[in-house]
């Protein structure tokens, strides 16, 4: 019997800066699974200008109005807003893209079924425990994603990605997880 509990993955800032950066983000589509880009992510990606803004924010515009990936609307990114607008000080930035992602993972249990949540991430501080997802989610690196993407032959070379981003100016995170 097909499991058809639907798989969604959410991709990370630094997952989609690093396979821009290998001209690579479609390999994000290989599994054949739902792709959902979080609000406060693709504000991380785009608010600034940077080697890859432009190449991340024109790949989800096209791939939004094709209906290949929908963007996930998070309480985070309002609230990030309105404390801008306002003036406020704003919480630190850089963690509030994996705070959107979990939001949307916890909102995952409002759906039935739960969909699966991969949780696509680079950051050496996911990778703690501390950094919670639901059972029904999984956090998974760059690296392992490629080398998955790689083992179902989905993909012909993980280090090949890799390489072409390090190549063209990406410091690629060293992480391991799930450690080997």
């Amino acid at each position: 019997m097909k499991d058809l509990t639907p798989v969604l993955l959410l991709p990370d800032a630094g997952p989609l800066i690093t396979l821009a950066y290998a001209d690579a983000l479609d390999v994000l589509f290989k599994p054949g699974w739902q792709l959902a880009i979080v609000d406060m992510v693709l504000h991380e990606v785009t608010r600034n200008q940077t080697p890859t803004s432009q190449m991340i924010s024109t790949w989800i515009n096209r791939h939004k109005s094709e209906n290949k990936l929908q963007l996930v609307v998070t309480k985070t990114l309002k609230h990030f807003q309105q404390m801008q607008a306002s003036g406020l000080e704003t919480p630190k930035k850089s963690n509030l893209g994996e705070f959107a992602i979990q939001e949307a993972m916890n909102d995952f249990a409002l759906i039935n079924p739960p969909p699966t949540g991969i949780f696509l991430f680079e950051d050496h501080k996911i990778a703690r425990a501390s950094f919670l997802v639901p059972d029904n989610c999984r956090k998974v690196s760059t690296r392992a994603f490629l080398i998955f993407l790689e083992q179902k032959g989905w993909l012909e070379s993980a280090a090949e990605i890799e390489r072409k981003a390090i190549i063209n100016g990406r410091n690629f995170s060293q992480l391991r997880f799930p450690p080997a």
